[in-house]
């Protein structure tokens, strides 16, 4: 039997400004991906995606790149946001299985493993911070955005911006993203039939760097752009074969 020689899991990570994260960061990542034990027999990948940084980010993961032969860097050529900056990395990865997590430590390296176990049964599953590491602002925000977006979109996610979540890729070639729509990656995976889990994950207070969101670009940022989920999910393509019947192909 010919074991497949393409990854089969890559993890993405969109940076902007992390500098002092990326190597206590790569270090977990590789600790837990070498754990798995797909890893023994293929070969997975790592991929960061620079964001625009200009703290001396793109620097340190250019040297992370060239110690590291799962580790791979490539570099946007300005700040387009975490959307754009995801995007990218989707584009560039060859995995079966996709991980996104922040470059932020403030998720645990190891809660990938407790998201792989599920993906044998569902197409995305998510990470839920049930204890939040965060400030007041910024957890108030969270949870009204959350709160709403759920009574709209009816994806039955409690934590939609948890950034730790693991596509399958049928899902990420499927989906199109627009800017600002990584806050609504459970509602398009199932506005497209496909499953959608999420699972406890745990939190931590960031310690290097400053967040890059607050009040203005999480909470209402967010209410705005769930309009244009809600419209999508109105208009979505839906439709089957009947049974014995499909496409015929002609060449």
């Amino acid at each position: 039997m010919t074991v497949p020689s393409h990854p089969w899991a890559s993890v993405v990570i969109p940076i902007k400004d992390e500098r002092d994260n990326l190597a206590p960061l790569t270090e977990g990542l590789l600790k837990v991906m070498d754990s798995h034990e797909t890893s023994r027999t293929r070969p997975y990948e790592i991929i960061f995606v620079d964001d625009g940084s200009s703290d001396g980010s793109s620097e340190i993961m250019d040297r992370l790149a060239a110690q590291y032969p799962q580790v791979s860097t490539f570099h946007l050529d300005r700040n387009y946001g975490k959307t754009c900056a995801l995007d990218a990395g989707f584009k560039q990865s060859t995995g079966e299985l996709i991980v996104a997590i922040d470059g932020d430590l403030q998720q645990d390296s190891e809660d990938i493993l407790k998201l792989m176990a599920y993906t044998d049964t569902y197409d995305v599953v998510c990470g839920w911070r049930l204890t939040r590491e965060d400030g007041l602002v910024k957890m108030l925000s969270s949870r009204i955005a959350n709160r709403v977006r759920n009574f709209y979109t009816h994806d039955g996610i409690h934590d939609t911006g948890c950034p730790l979540k693991i596509f399958r890729r049928p899902v990420l070639e499927r989906i199109t993203l627009l800017e600002g729509m990584h806050r609504f990656f459970p509602a398009l995976a199932l506005m497209h039939g496909f499953t959608v889990t999420e699972v406890p994950v745990r939190h931590y207070p960031r310690i290097h760097g400053v967040s890059k969101y607050g009040m203005g670009n999480r909470l209402f940022k967010s209410l705005y752009d769930l309009i244009a989920v809600r419209w999508m999910q109105t208009r979505v393509l839906r439709y089957d074969f009947r049974k014995g019947e499909g496409p015929v192909a002609r060449g």
